[in-house]
């Protein structure tokens, strides 16, 4: 094929052109020297030289030799994926699921927990920090940690202000942490630049990346927990929305009265019919005025109430158990319907604690899908349960942070150290926060 090689302009920096030669090794598109030439025009010296850097900083090493056309044979260059690694934590509101991955996305290791997040905080803060230390003294060194992802269980805007981890106002448990920058206190902690996801968003990636929706373009994704919202995933990219919020379905009106008031103030609300807090609502009633002796029994025995109790008395029998998780079946596919009919995905998927609760569920969540939305529209598509349970927050966060860190925005301001840990903004960064936590320990007020 013909060569296109053009002589780098003034423009164009060497870390420009470090970028472009190592996410073209990364993702597999160019590996050979005459490849990388000809997709990247650049010359060949110029290429000589970045592949020389990139050999140097250990971010690639030499591979196998490809086939010879009619000389030496190609030696194929490939991305060094254990260079560096990830640590990445999914915070949901009774749980805590922490990993180490490594620059692939893939996961080396993972830890799972219950916390409480109405502990606050500090003391959330301080868990994390104990469970990313044994991660590192399990299997790396602090000095290889690259970055750090938390996905929190709350929609994220895209810039935070002031420390504020959480977009939206949500549980009163959560609005303790309003104000408290988590950003920067880990980034303290360990060194590394922090970012804050939407749990949902991840577990969609994470879908897609490595669980039943691989190889999709379009996804519909529903976290189906505590509270219910999703994600949406339109050829193969994610859409976050103008400010991050793109999925907050929890607050749609299902054209139902109910007499608990959602978060957000208003009644018969999809999260206050419906959602995992809905259900172990209803359920304790319930069982305190016998209508299910199943979960009379389970109030008994352990003092409340909760979701998957209602999950295991459908899956045993229980008559109101059953009808309940039918009911709101129905009500989160009449509420997804309409999204099916604007999206056209290939699958939705749910996702979450409640929909592991059985088949009771799905086939209603199924029924309204199907009633409610257009024939053409459902004529291929699959409405499935997620079966990567807790790990697809997690890889799902370790991609999205590795698609940041290695985005043509991104990847030219730390290419040239080898890391983004010493990337001369994020030093700064690193910098201003130590002295403004200073300040605070010494009852200062911070600059402005």
């Amino acid at each position: 094929a013909a060569r296109r090689v053009g002589r780098p302009t003034t423009l164009e920096s060497g870390g420009g052109s470090l970028a472009r030669v190592l996410n073209l090794i990364r993702a597999g598109t160019a590996t050979t020297r005459l490849d990388i030439e000809r997709v990247a025009e650049l010359n060949r010296a110029v290429v000589t030289d970045r592949l020389a850097t990139l050999l140097q900083l250990g971010l690639v090493a030499e591979g196998d030799f490809g086939p010879a056309k009619g000389g030496r044979a190609p030696r194929h260059m490939r991305f060094v994926e254990g260079a560096g690694t990830l640590l990445v934590a999914v915070l949901e509101r009774s749980s805590l699921a922490v990993a180490l991955a490594d620059l692939s996305g893939s996961i080396v290791v993972e830890h799972h927990e219950d916390l409480d997040v109405a502990a606050g905080p500090e003391a959330v803060l301080e868990r994390l920090t104990t469970l990313f230390i044994w991660l590192l003294d399990e299997r790396g060194g602090k000095n290889s940690v690259w970055s750090i992802g938390l996905a929190l269980p709350e929609p994220v805007r895209f810039a935070t202000i002031d420390g504020d981890a959480f977009g939206i106002a949500a549980l009163n448990a959560l609005r303790a942490w309003r104000g408290f920058d988590f950003i920067s206190e880990l980034s303290l902690r360990f060194g590394v630049p922090c970012a804050l996801l939407s749990g949902t968003q991840a577990m969609a990636i994470g879908e897609l990346k490595a669980g039943a929706s691989q190889g999709l373009k379009d996804l519909l994704f529903v976290n189906f927990g505590s509270s219910i919202s999703a994600a949406i995933v339109a050829g193969t990219v994610l859409h976050r929305g103008a400010q991050g919020f793109a999925g907050t379905i929890g607050h749609a009106a299902t054209g139902e009265e109910g007499g608990v008031a959602c978060h957000c103030g208003a009644k018969g609300c999809l999260h206050s019919m419906a959602s995992g807090e809905a259900i172990a609502r209803e359920g304790d009633v319930a069982a305190r005025d016998g209508r299910s002796r199943y979960l009379a029994d389970m109030l008994a025995r352990f003092g409340d109430v909760s979701a998957v109790d209602v999950g295991h008395g459908a899956q045993l029998g229980d008559a109101f158990c059953a009808e309940l998780l039918a009911r709101c079946g129905r009500l989160l596919g009449e509420s997804l319907a309409p999204l099916v009919d604007l999206l056209n995905p290939a699958m939705v998927l749910l996702g979450g604690s409640v929909a592991a609760s059985g088949e009771i569920l799905l086939a209603s969540v199924r029924e309204a899908i199907y009633r409610r939305s257009h024939p053409l529209v459902t004529s291929d598509l699959r409405i499935v349960r997620s079966q990567m349970g807790g790990s697809a927050g997690l890889v799902g966060t370790a991609h999205i942070v590795l698609d940041e860190l290695f985005s043509p925005a991104a990847l030219p301001g730390w290419i040239a150290f080898g890391s983004p840990r010493k990337e001369l903004a994020f030093l700064a960064f690193l910098e201003a926060a130590k002295a403004s936590s200073l300040q605070a320990a010494r009852g200062a007020r911070p600059p402005d």
